[in-house]
């Protein structure tokens, strides 16, 4: 599977997509408290998103998913 990461970063409310390629199906949204998260445990990597190197992309689209994945599986209520 190939997927495309539509992050817009540098916005009043800012998110980050991860779009499946072939479908154009939207898999996951963070948006802004995800992405605070993300940048305050040092999970955020502006760099590796501007990356054209499929490695580095893979990665990022991996440890994206396992952050969605765990942050769905905390109780209700539970803060980072």
């Amino acid at each position: 599977m190939t997927y495309l990461i539509d992050a817009w970063l540098d916005r009043p409310h800012p998110y980050l997509r991860i779009i499946h390629r072939e479908t154009g199906e939207v898999c996951t949204v963070l948006e802004e408290d995800a992405l605070d998260e993300l940048r305050d445990q040092g999970d955020l990597d502006v760099t590796g998103l501007c990356s054209s190197e499929p490695c580095v992309l893979k990665e990022m689209v991996r440890n994206l998913f396992l952050f969605c994945y765990a942050r769905a599986l905390r109780p209700a209520g539970e803060l980072h």
